[in-house]
């Protein structure tokens, strides 16, 4: 895999496809940098080979055209501050202009582009759009995992344009590098937990997954979905009653891969969906009408010690409750703490899919695990197995 730290640019503009999809305050101020901050190690690889950073991005979801809420000239200060270089603002993306400030930078001086999303031919993955944009770089590299999945007209169309010419940025590589190591090179025995609302949207992560696995804890809503499928009592829970026969063939697939299923073994009810709502443990299969399972409870947690401790590889993809509520965040939270357990005693672990993201920052322990992937949509596409555009666009 070329990255950034393999080539020598030679004073050529480097076009960086970043993912700076930042959320901004009243005051159009940047309130979380993480996804600038991360970019930062790639910038400074291209700054040390002596190229020339050109960064395109898109930000929030413009009707069509110019919207000053989101525009990128918002995120420059935060951008000089953090890479403590000077950064010029190019007022669009494509045309003469534009092309004129790429070629008037020096090195040592980084380049950010107007938002990508102001043209509607970005998303629609324009090839004439992707052109007029390669025109903006020498040398193309993307660097945005987060957008990987879609095949947008600077994620995978204008790649065409620089054969031979492109390489992934740093937090690309890593996502890859991560994902890789649990798909592909994961250490025995291996576990992934899958948690989350709905079976529907795991389906196949779930049957990409159940084969390489030894062992596999189902949380979450979706976790009534299964165990209505075997039979048992869920009362007022959510279930996808059309799923019942895709969990039952999911558990089924599980046999024949000797891979040992956890489903929860005791849950913590709710008479309503409140945090305020009267609570009761009961068996996680034996629910009373009118009651509903927010949690998993202190013998599933037990169940899970054993299992989690063991292991030298753990997937984490999806909250074991609604950890949103501080009533029913009790599962969520034991659980990152037994992963943060066993990385300590040196499994590989990765934390990835928007909610579980949330689970291990809302609970401080984003630095006691192996990897924290920022890739959202694109990291639950790369665990199905998909082929995602933007790493087959630098790949080939």
């Amino acid at each position: 895999m070329t990255t950034v730290n393999d080539i020598d640019f030679k004073g050529q503009r480097v076009l960086v496809r970043v993912d700076f999809n930042v959320p901004l305050n009243k005051n159009l101020e940047v309130t979380d940098d993480t996804r600038i901050r991360a970019t930062i190690p790639t910038i400074r690889a291209i700054l040390k080979n002596r190229g020339i950073p050109v960064l395109m991005s898109h930000l929030g979801r413009p009707k069509g055209g110019y919207e000053k809420e989101l525009s990128l000239e918002n995120i420059v200060d935060t951008l000089e501050k953090l890479s403590g270089q000077t950064v010029f603002f190019a007022t669009d993306c494509i045309g003469k202009g534009t092309e004129e400030l790429t070629r008037s930078a020096k090195t040592g001086e980084i380049v950010m582009l107007e938002n990508l999303r102001f043209h509607t031919e970005e998303s629609k993955g324009n090839r004439e759009f992707a052109e007029k944009l390669s025109k903006n770089g020498d040398f193309y590299v993307n660097d945005a995992f987060g957008t990987a999945h879609r095949a947008h007209a600077s994620t995978a169309i204008i790649a065409d344009f620089f054969k031979g010419k492109k390489a992934f940025g740093l937090v690309m590589a890593a996502e890859i590098e991560n994902v890789s190591k649990v798909l592909h090179q994961g250490k025995p025995p291996v576990t992934a937990i899958v948690g989350g609302a709905k079976v529907s949207s795991k389906i196949s992560i779930l049957e990409n997954l159940t084969p390489r696995l030894d062992n596999l804890i189902i949380g979450g809503g979706m976790a009534f979905t299964f165990i209505k499928a075997k039979g048992g009592n869920i009362g007022s829970s959510l279930v996808e009653d059309d799923y019942l026969e895709t969990a039952q063939k999911i558990l089924e697939t599980a046999e024949k891969e000797n891979v040992k299923v956890f489903l929860p073994q005791d849950s913590v009810n709710a008479d309503s969906f409140s945090d305020e709502a009267e609570r009761k443990i009961s068996r996680a299969d034996h629910i009373e009408e009118g009651w509903m399972g927010l949690d998993v409870g202190p013998q599933t947690l037990n169940e899970l010690e054993e299992v989690l401790l063991e292991s030298k590889t753990i997937l984490w993809n999806g909250p074991m409750g609604v950890f949103e509520f501080s009533n029913f965040e009790r599962g969520t939270r034991e659980v990152a703490k037994l992963i943060a357990r066993a990385t300590e005693q040196g499994a590989f672990s990765l934390v990835g899919g928007g909610d579980s993201v949330a689970a291990i920052k809302k609970f401080g322990m984003e630095n006691e695990v192996s990897y924290v992937s920022t890739g959202g949509g694109a990291m639950l596409e790369y665990l199905e197995g998909k082929e995602l555009p933007g790493i087959k666009a630098i790949s080939q």
